[in-house]
């Protein structure tokens, strides 16, 4: 997994980067110094999670957040600042950014706002390249039929074996995190396809019903996927 940090001051880069391989060796850590240099490093990765500093030479963190997400939808972000202002917190939660930190950084917060991210992407914690795998062939073919069978079969394993792996790595079980991914690829189309009636965005999304699909939305969500797009619309 790819993690973007950008912070003009050498000695944040530094740290933050200590903390993060600390806890994920096998994450790989991108730094920049200003915008320019992150958003180049964005046209070339693919980054799930982005720490950014609001006070950058050129640009705002908080507009290079907003650019940076409207390019790669499946971006979380991290904030990090020294100024404890409301109009940032505010301008932060509208980007729904997933934690905003102040400086100097507490390590058992930034510890807390790296766990908050696993438990929304619990692939973030997969190590093996066998589950690695498994998750990109999820990650292709979601939008049709997927069973344990199959996926084994693509990454060359028993079902029963990457079935205990995946619960050992992921922290929960196969099925449930197909749903889970399909459902969060759901509240992107809900979002962006306006359009779409639910019939179609359950098709997209490979549920085998509106109504499979209107169930699984809810029990992981906790409202109908109507009441998600009228209030995210």
């Amino acid at each position: 997994m790819k993690v973007l940090i950008v912070d003009d001051e050498y000695l944040e880069l530094e740290q933050l980067s200590y903390l993060v391989k600390r806890k994920h060796p096998h994450w790989e850590v991108w730094t920049a110094e200003d915008a320019s240099e992150a958003k180049r490093l964005a046209a070339a990765h693919r980054f799930r999670l982005a720490l950014i500093d609001i006070h950058l030479p050129g640009q705002s963190g908080l507009d290079l957040a907003g650019e940076l997400r409207q390019k790669q939808p499946n971006l979380s972000v991290i904030i990090i600042t020294a100024y404890q202002d409301f109009a940032y917190a505010k301008r932060a939660i509208q980007l729904e950014v997933l934690d905003y930190l102040v400086k100097p950084l507490i390590e058992s917060e930034f510890d807390q706002a790296l766990s908050k991210f696993e438990q929304k992407h619990p692939e973030a914690s997969a190590s093996s390249p066998l589950i690695r795998s498994a998750l990109d062939y999820v990650h292709r073919h979601y939008a049709h039929k997927i069973s344990l069978a199959a996926v084994a079969a693509a990454v060359h394993t028993h079902p029963a074996y990457l079935s205990k792996l995946f619960v050992e790595e992921i922290g929960i079980h196969f099925k449930d995190y197909v749903n889970r991914y399909r459902i969060e690829k759901a509240k992107e189309l809900l979002i962006k396809k306006p359009d779409w009636s639910m019939a179609r965005i359950a098709e997209e999304t490979g549920f085998s019903s509106q109504h499979h699909f209107s169930h699984l939305f809810r029990k992981y969500v906790g409202i109908p996927p109507t009441t998600y797009k009228e209030t995210n619309g």
